[in-house]
């Protein structure tokens, strides 16, 4: 695996790339305000001011829990965007629903980098296995590998057998999407005797890569493996990088953010090395994105030395949990929100709490349930059928007796083995 790098903004000298952030931030500062939504958000703010990391600090923080809401008041996007629906490329749907939009500028989501990092190449093909349906993270994949040059197979999630069969015969050289599916597809190959030693490289996303199953990858014929750190809204945040065969040490930061690890539930940035939230300001000229806290927690990677891949833009230590308590599940977000909706449809179940355990690649979500009374025959497949329609994810149901369930404000509780 080679170190070179996608572009010389990746290389260049720490100092000089803060000073160019900063210097474009009062302009970005001043984009946002020509839309409605952050010209509230940022009333009363002088753009020309904004030109530090002390002045940014002092902005609000607008929270992706925020979002829902938001958007409800001022459809599609809360009026944060300042490039109007018509001019877009596509508008997507995520979990709660939250609207998100994609412009059509080259490589929009700023996954040239990650990809470039995790293999691909010009000439090259992979078999993208993002999700193609509403959500965002199959196009983030080919704007990206349009830029690179490398070719797309858009085979997109489950049918898990053509997905052994493409890769047996088009022999792409990576895969990109969930490290859950890409165990799926390895031993659904090994079932059907297929040859798929051409993927050797493999780019992860939208769920946790714990290092057992990254060395297990490995040990099944895909040596270079890395994983990255996106959003919907967002793009790309940061990604890992591999050097002489080996996972560097934290996540390289994308050029075009300024990244702020703030204590939760406040907007004032903690100690370097401190774990706190992630709050992202997004140089985005249709969606620009102001203090944005993503709900996930992270620290940054302070007195390490420099990546031997040779980038020299901040690291962070990579994703560390959720600052609330929404989860993600098999790349679904699950909201407090859909699990009191659940709740809301039965009025025989008078407390709950879903639980999500299990290893990654193999979740089991169950929606624990207090009751007033006894349970009615149907009731179960009921509530197993709300939360299939409410999360678009299938779960258990396991009744509880009245008081049993712990009395400390969770509503989902993130029980796996992440080891």
């Amino acid at each position: 695996m080679n170190t070179e790098t996608l572009d010389a903004l990746e290389t260049r000298d720490p100092a000089e790339r803060e000073r160019d952030l900063m210097a474009r931030l009062p302009k970005l500062v001043a984009l946002a305000k020509s839309a409605p939504g952050w010209a509230r958000i940022l009333d009363g703010v002088d753009a020309a001011a904004v030109n530090s990391r002390a002045a940014l600090a002092a902005l609000p923080v607008t929270r992706k829990a925020d979002l829902k809401a938001l958007q409800k008041d001022a459809m599609p996007f809360g009026g944060l965007n300042t490039a109007p629906v018509s001019e877009l490329a596509r508008v997507f749907i995520s979990p709660g629903p939250i609207f998100d939009p994609e412009g059509r500028g080259k490589d929009w989501w700023r996954f040239a980098r990650p990809l470039f990092a995790g293999g691909v190449r010009k000439g090259g093909l992979l078999q993208n296995c993002f999700s193609y349906h509403f959500t965002p993270a199959a196009f983030m994949i080919e704007g990206a590998a349009a830029r690179i040059g490398s070719a797309v197979i858009p085979a997109g999630a489950g049918q898990t057998e053509m997905q052994v069969q493409s890769m047996a015969d088009l022999k792409p050289d990576t895969y990109v999407g969930t490290p859950s599916f890409l165990r799926i597809i390895i031993e659904k190959a090994r079932e059907m005797g297929a040859d798929i030693s051409s993927v050797r490289n493999a780019v992860m996303g939208a769920e946790a890569l714990p290092q057992s199953l990254r060395a297990w990858f490995q040990a099944n014929g895909v040596p270079n493996v890395i994983q990255t750190y996106a959003s919907a809204d967002i793009g790309s945040i940061a990604y890992e990088t591999i050097s002489g065969g080996a996972v560097n040490p934290g996540m390289v930061l994308d050029e075009d953010l300024i990244v702020e690890i703030v204590r939760p539930g406040s907007g004032e940035p903690v100690a370097p090395g401190d774990t706190g939230e992630v709050v992202v300001t997004s140089f985005n000229p249709d969606y620009p994105l102001i203090r944005f806290a993503t709900g996930d927690m992270s620290a940054l990677l302070v007195d390490a030395p420099p990546s031997p891949c040779g980038r020299t833009n901040s690291r962070i230590k990579g994703w560390m949990g959720r600052a609330d308590q929404t989860t993600k599940v098999r790349a679904m977000f699950v909201h407090p929100s859909q699990v009191a909706n659940i709740v809301r449809r039965h009025p025989e179940v008078s407390k709950a709490r879903l639980v999500v355990s299990g290893r990654m690649a193999n979740d089991v979500m169950t929606l624990h349930c207090e009751l007033a009374g006894q349970p009615a025959q149907a009731l179960e497949a009921a509530i197993v059928e709300s939360i299939r329609e409410v999360t678009k994810l299938r779960g258990e149901v396991v009744f509880a007796a009245p008081g049993s369930l712990p009395d400390d404000g969770k509503v989902i509780e993130d029980a796996r083995d992440y080891t």
